[in-house]
């Protein structure tokens, strides 16, 4: 059984809460929820690595599409990386499509660069586009917080949920299932309403340039 350590903050926007970890704590930090359900999503136009652009609208699938900002480097993201390739391959069958976007200042996280993001992708099975965000604007038009930070839109680009991928988190002993995201992929399918209270993702926070940090990160 896990022992579990002392309390500390998680860093939380807006507000924070006291959880338990397991030791040795990490630094955690949740989604905004500043892009509500039924809110449009801004539209962008990003590269992957090898220079090929890519556009919301080009990418967006019949049935919906999942976004998520995340890196390389992140234990949270590394932790569920292949389980969120498994559940892109499931949802793209049923009309879904997946886009990863990559928001960290790159000059002081070298693990993030660009040249290292397709091998990452590679390894963790991810069939889908992973673009990079070199300006971090995109990251900020959607309010994005942490890595891994997910959204869920439907068919009309507008968002349906974000929220968490499931429970588990690195050291916490919960089986990465994606229970969460797969709730409200099968609420969208069925035309049910956005879920009421999801739990926030989280994880480690963006990286942002010195100087660039939005105004919900202060």
């Amino acid at each position: 059984m896990l022992q579990l350590g002392s309390m500390f903050d998680l860093i939380s926007l807006p507000g924070k809460r006291q959880v338990f970890y397991p030791l040795p704590a990490m630094s955690e930090v949740q989604s905004t929820f500043r892009l509500r359900p039924g809110d449009i999503t801004p539209s962008f136009q990003l590269p992957e690595p090898d220079g090929r652009i890519h556009t919301l609208e080009q990418l967006r699938g019949e049935k919906g599409t999942l976004v998520f900002f995340t890196c390389n480097h992140c234990p949270y993201v590394i932790h569920l990386a292949r389980a969120v390739g498994r559940l892109a391959e499931e949802i793209a069958a049923i009309g879904i499509s997946t886009v990863a976007i990559m928001p960290n200042d790159v000059e002081n996280y070298p693990d993030d660069h660009p040249d290292r993001m397709s091998a990452f992708a590679s390894e963790s099975g991810w069939a889908f586009p992973y673009l990079y965000d070199e300006t971090q604007e995109v990251a900020k038009a959607w309010s994005a917080a942490c890595t891994p930070d997910f959204f869920l839109l439907d068919g009309a680009g507008k968002l349906y949920y974000a929220g968490q991928f499931d429970s588990s988190r690195p050291k916490n002993g919960r089986e990465v299932t994606g229970e969460d995201l797969r709730a409200a992929v099968d609420g969208l399918l069925a035309g049910d309403g956005a879920p009421a209270k999801p739990y926030p993702s989280s994880g480690c926070n963006i990286k942002w340039k010195e100087g660039n940090e939005p105004p919900y990160f202060a």
